[in-house]
């Protein structure tokens, strides 16, 4: 290989990733806000000491952030009389720790005006929030543009509880991931809870031949039918997506190889040939799921990236700019 040849496909390679990855980098806020960090690290300290459910509710919110309108703050922005935002989607009702994020960009606004985007420091809680945890750290990309739109409607697009493995492949590949990066990612679900009308149906009447469906343990099933009856009223009934209850590790996919993943989905990466070994690997070896977790997160992160012709840095993380706000120009949504 000639070395004109060599330099051409180094560039080819380079214009790729840039083309992936936008303008954002690890050092995006070095010179402008160097403790953007640490603003956020205090805000989500504080929260998560006072509300244990705060770490799973802030890697949650950007999952669903990135689902829908791509790593742009979307999910943040309230609803106004003229449009029903996203956080009001029937998926996002349960979303919470919105005050999180509102504290750390309140700090962040006094240090460094119109400067950090409420996309980046959701990133960043999202990776605080599992650090806390116990998981994995990883360096987190920064650069991205808060986004303008944000309606309830598309929340419609985010993977459902009920999927299968082709289904979640299908969905994670509209935001270039991979079935790696699915069953990598749906680890996060050792921070999880769920309500009970997320699961009942796999507990009663599940098909003509088995009351309870077949793929989880029968008596892991008994016993969550105590925590969710049939006729369940209390709608803030549910559990915990793994046994470890809060802590970030490997035991969600434990759980699954021994038939006690709560959603269908969950137990489906099990029982499909397609990501079974990848969920016995991670079952045995905590230490790839947590090298890999930070990986796909990083890459998750570059979906949908905003620039500044249709983005901006939000004041507030709950409403769009003002068209004489800044440089930064927004329309209401």
């Amino acid at each position: 290989m000639s070395t004109h040849f060599a330099i051409f496909i180094l560039a080819l390679l380079l214009a790729v990733i840039r083309s992936v990855i936008g303008t954002l980098s690890v050092d995006f806020y070095n010179q402008t806000c160097p403790n953007v960090e640490s603003f956020v690290l205090a805000a989500v300290k504080k929260a998560a000491k006072r509300d244990l459910t705060v770490p799973a509710g802030l890697l949650r919110m950007h999952f669903h952030d990135c689902f829908i309108e791509g790593c742009d703050g979307s999910v943040l922005i309230d609803s106004t009389p003229g449009n029903q935002a996203e956080k009001d989607g029937p998926p996002n009702l349960s979303l919470h720790g919105f005050y999180v994020i509102d504290n750390a960009k309140a700090k962040i606004e006094t240090a460094c005006p119109e400067t950090v985007s409420c996309a980046d420091i959701l990133a960043i809680a999202a990776r605080d929030a599992v650090v806390l945890s116990g998981g994995p750290h990883w360096e987190v990309l920064k650069g991205r543009k808060d986004g303008r739109i944000s309606n309830a409607s598309d929340t419609i697009n985010l993977p459902a509880p009920t999927f299968n493995v082709s289904q979640l492949t299908q969905s994670f590949a509209l935001r270039n991931l991979s079935q790696f990066d699915m069953v990598t990612l749906s680890g996060g679900h050792t921070l999880g809870f769920s309500h009970c009308s997320s699961f009942n149906k796999r507990l009663f009447n599940f098909n003509s031949s088995n009351e309870i469906d077949p793929t989880m343990s029968h008596r892991f099933g008994t016993a969550l039918r105590r925590k969710c009856p049939e006729n369940n009223t209390n709608h803030s009934a549910g559990t915990f997506l793994d046994s470890s209850k809060g802590t970030f590790d490997n035991k969600y996919f434990i759980d699954i190889v021994e038939g006690r993943g709560i959603f269908s989905s969950d137990q489906d990466l099990f029982t499909d040939p397609q990501t079974k070994e990848m969920v016995i690997t991670y079952a045995q070896n905590e230490h790839a799921f947590f090298s890999n977790f930070g990986n796909s997160m990083v890459r998750m992160g570059n979906a949908g990236i905003k620039t500044d012709a249709d983005g901006e840095i939000r004041v507030k993380c709950r409403i769009v700019n003002p068209p004489s706000s800044s440089s930064f120009q927004s329309v209401s949504v």
